[in-house]
């Protein structure tokens, strides 16, 4: 007996995100679907010292398939794009990134069938390069001293010569950027948690984790104390962190919403991700450093209390870094 033909998939789905998302048999799941959900840990060793009534949690975001918190705000934008027609089959996927989130545009542009164009400093580390060209992203490196600045200057000179070609997300000024932490990782603090969260520190980047999981908790929770972590100079180290009085100042970025502004140096933070890994077990990365250390100065603050922080992304691309030694 000949085996049945399956059905094609209806057309506006093939090669797109929401196929991905949609493809299998119950209980069969894409790489996209793992995305979200991640786990809230507590840190013991490095909060030595606190009162009793203190707790520090920390969000393991470097557990997301594409290795960092970035995997939520890309696979929204994406998936908005195609909600509004403006990314359809044909399309390359087109964005500036310092790291995390070209990897997850590059592997939800992989998942999806999508190509994508991605411009990055040319001071990102070599396995960067070549853990997007394994996704098969096409890579454009612009002047280091220039920063994420350069980079996202290139984007939008590409983008202006061929807007047919490209769908750029834009992610320093996409609402669904933020969004995808309002819905996602804000709840989850708060459901994880037990609800006691008291105050919540994170980083900023794009300011997207910070802006939507904020206004999220301060929604659920009126009380609840915010607080925004960025590098205390122009010139720094902690990549994946934005010194907004020196930067190109994202769109969805609200300053009005931190209850407090924490700035912290880059040897600090170092020091911090050596002590995560040797004393928690948690090998992060720089921007996780800096949020976590900024975490520690609210919580030796209090008597009582939850304080939540973000760890962005994982701590292996940074390995070949000198401090491991110094250390």
């Amino acid at each position: 007996m000949k085996p049945r033909p399956r059905s094609p998939r209806p057309a506006a789905l093939r090669g797109t995100v929401a196929a991905a998302l949609r493809a299998g048999p119950p209980g069969v799941r894409s790489v996209l679907d793992s995305i979200g959900n991640t786990p809230l840990v507590r840190l013991r060793r490095v909060t030595e010292g606190l009162p009793a009534g203190v707790t520090v949690l920390a969000k393991a975001e470097w557990m997301n398939p594409g290795g960092s918190v970035k995997d939520r705000p890309a696979l929204r934008m994406i998936r908005e794009g195609e909600r509004q027609g403006a990314l359809a089959p044909g399309k390359t996927i087109l964005d500036a990134s310092s790291g995390n989130t070209a990897v997850a545009y590059a592997m939800i542009g992989a998942a999806g069938g999508y190509p994508v164009m991605l411009c990055l400093p040319s001071s990102v580390e070599a396995a960067m390069v070549s853990t997007l060209k394994a996704y098969g992203a096409e890579v454009v490196l612009t002047d280091r001293r220039a920063g994420m600045d350069g980079a996202t200057r290139e984007v939008r000179r590409i983008h202006a010569s061929s807007p047919e070609r490209f769908f750029f997300p834009d992610q320093l000024n996409n609402e669904a950027n933020w969004k995808a932490h309002y819905d996602g990782t804000g709840n989850e603090i708060w459901q994880q948690s037990g609800g006691r969260v008291t105050h919540f520190v994170a980083g900023l980047g794009t300011a997207g984790t910070f802006v939507g999981a904020g206004r999220r908790l301060r929604e659920l929770s009126p009380g609840v104390r915010l607080v925004s972590v960025q590098p205390s100079s122009p010139l720094h180290g902690l990549e994946g962190l934005r010194h907004m009085a020196s930067s190109i100042v994202p769109g969805i970025y609200d300053a009005r919403l931190a209850d407090e502004e924490a700035s912290v140096d880059t040897e600090t933070a170092q020091a911090m991700v050596v002590r995560l890994a040797r004393e928690e077990g948690l090998l992060v990365g720089l921007s996780a450093g800096a949020a976590v250390v900024a975490a520690l100065q609210v919580a030796s603050t209090l008597d009582e209390g939850c304080v939540v922080t973000v760890l962005p992304e994982a701590g292996r691309r940074f390995l070949g870094q000198k401090f491991w030694e110094e250390r």
